[in-house]
């Protein structure tokens, strides 16, 4: 399981400053607010934790040139096109390519 996530994983953060966005980005969103939640702050914070930290996420993935996963997902359920891997990838998000780098 963890090697088929990070074969789909890594080939769509290859931008150091994406990396970086990831880096600060992810726990800001996951680890923060249940550690503010835990500690008393008010709903605000965790809410802005979360956010904010999705923002980073988000940037990073405009800075690499390709949609988020959960971007990629909703895009694949309305049928809309989407870009899976940025320029830099040796992965492709064209029809008639298989990109599921998953093994499964």
């Amino acid at each position: 399981m963890l090697t088929g996530f990070l074969r789909n994983y890594l080939p769509r953060h290859r931008n150091r400053f994406n990396q970086l966005l990831h880096l600060v980005g992810v726990p800001v969103t996951f680890v923060a607010p249940p550690i503010l939640l835990a500690t008393g702050a008010e709903w605000q914070w965790p809410l802005a934790s979360f956010l904010c930290g999705y923002a980073l996420q988000l940037a990073g993935h405009a800075i690499e040139g390709n949609d988020a996963g959960e971007v990629v997902f909703v895009k694949k359920m309305l049928r809309m096109p989407y870009t899976e891997y940025g320029p830099e990838s040796e992965y492709s998000s064209c029809e008639g390519h298989n990109d599921d780098k998953t093994g499964s």
